[in-house]
């Protein structure tokens, strides 16, 4: 693969609206995807002060902030103990749905105690 120097670059990008376009998308994305710990952190809260929300340990926060697959229910607990809420949608080449049944599915799960307090056993696990 040849070498561009980053003017190169640049004025390729800038000289193509369509591309510019593209990249400005992508960079927005970037900007509004942000990890657990992070919006934790942007938020002004820290670990200790989450853990208590969600009655459990400093370490268990942690736990949730780098687990790569979450229950739903462990998600909701976590956003709503910084004061947010949570939205499920779906992403279509032809538009995004935000999916209804979301709550009636988060409801069920924490009445089934196979998965009651998933917050809590991320902390003792």
């Amino acid at each position: 693969m040849a070498r561009r120097n980053y003017s190169e670059l640049s004025r390729r990008v800038n000289s193509d609206p369509a591309r510019r376009a593209r990249v400005e998308a992508y960079k927005a994305e970037l900007l509004t995807s942000v990890t657990l710990a992070e919006l934790r952190k942007a938020r002004e809260l820290t670990q200790v002060s989450l853990a208590k929300a969600l009655d459990t340990t400093q370490s268990g926060v942690s736990r949730i902030e780098h687990q790569t697959d979450l229950y739903l229910s462990t998600l909701r607990s976590y956003i709503e103990a910084m004061g947010g809420s949570l939205e499920l949608s779906a992403v279509f080449p032809d538009g995004k749905v935000l999916i209804s049944a979301i709550e009636g599915a988060l409801d069920s799960d924490s009445e089934d105690s196979s998965a009651e307090e998933p917050a809590r056993r991320a902390a003792s696990g």
